[in-house]
């Protein structure tokens, strides 16, 4: 397909596939549920931390664990004793067990006690000049797992770029923070990562639509292929080239195609 009818195909479909519709079956939907930012930002992440696997399996271990935490993550967060921690134990999203929840709820105590927002374990190791979230990527796992004996195990949750992981979790989180439009799916709510600067989730069906429409040659789903699909999704549209993710992941998990 040439690429202005490209273009104008995945535009029509971004425009259909961003739409309030979308969230219902979606894990973006969990965060949907809150309205105080912090608490948005602790759902969303663990909402794209879960992942992988099937979308309603997501959704639901991601409300299970919400609701674990009396529905209201960043109090619980800052303010847990030892008996709210015990109602945490036994939870289990695939290979994401207690001991990496328990970390993960240090690791926001710690962070919420001197920063109102999740916003600034990305941006403080960024700068504005930076092409795209890569060095805020990076930061943020060294960030993330500074805290005194930080589990080994639990290092296999986050990734980043200098371990050459595509990061589709951690990306489309971002998308979710950082993208802001008229269609109310995803957040907007941070204001110092620009939307130029995201890098598009790489899914296996993300991938594969990709490679169909010839805008990934690599086979490997990994950074420099992030890197190689946004590349050319910044030749349609170089300010917010991550929107194209609706029009691709809908091609690819709800159409087949």
């Amino acid at each position: 397909m040439a690429p202005k009818k490209l273009k104008e195909f995945l535009d029509k479909k971004v425009d259909e596939y961003n739409q309030l519709f979308f969230i219902h079956e979606d894990p973006v939907s969990v965060p949907h549920y809150f309205s105080k930012k912090q608490d948005i930002e602790i759902a969303a992440f663990f909402a794209s931390i879960f992942a992988w696997g099937k979308r309603a399996a997501i959704i639901k271990k991601a409300k299970e664990l919400m609701a674990l935490m009396d529905n209201a993550p960043h109090d619980f967060c800052i303010h847990c004793q030892e008996k709210d921690l015990k109602k945490l134990s036994g939870f289990r999203h695939r290979t994401f067990n207690t001991t990496d929840l328990l970390y993960f709820v240090e690791f926001f105590r710690s962070h919420y006690s001197k920063y109102d927002s999740l916003e600034m374990a990305f941006t403080k190791w960024m700068d504005k000049k930076n092409e795209t979230t890569e060095n805020g990527l990076n930061g943020f796992y060294h960030y993330f797992f500074s805290l005194d004996e930080a589990p080994a195990r639990t290092k296999k949750h986050i990734a980043s770029p200098e371990k050459k992981s595509s990061c589709k979790r951690l990306n489309m989180f971002l998308r979710w923070m950082v993208r802001k439009d008229s269609k109310g799916v995803d957040f907007g709510i941070w204001k110092n990562i620009s939307p130029s600067q995201l890098v598009c989730p790489v899914d296996l069906h993300v991938a594969r639509v990709a490679r169909r429409f010839g805008l990934l040659e690599r086979e490997q789903a990994n950074w420099p292929s992030a890197l190689q699909l946004t590349a050319h999704l910044r030749t349609f549209d170089r300010d917010d080239p991550v929107k194209y993710d609706f029009a691709l992941f809908g091609l690819g998990a709800v159409e087949h195609y």
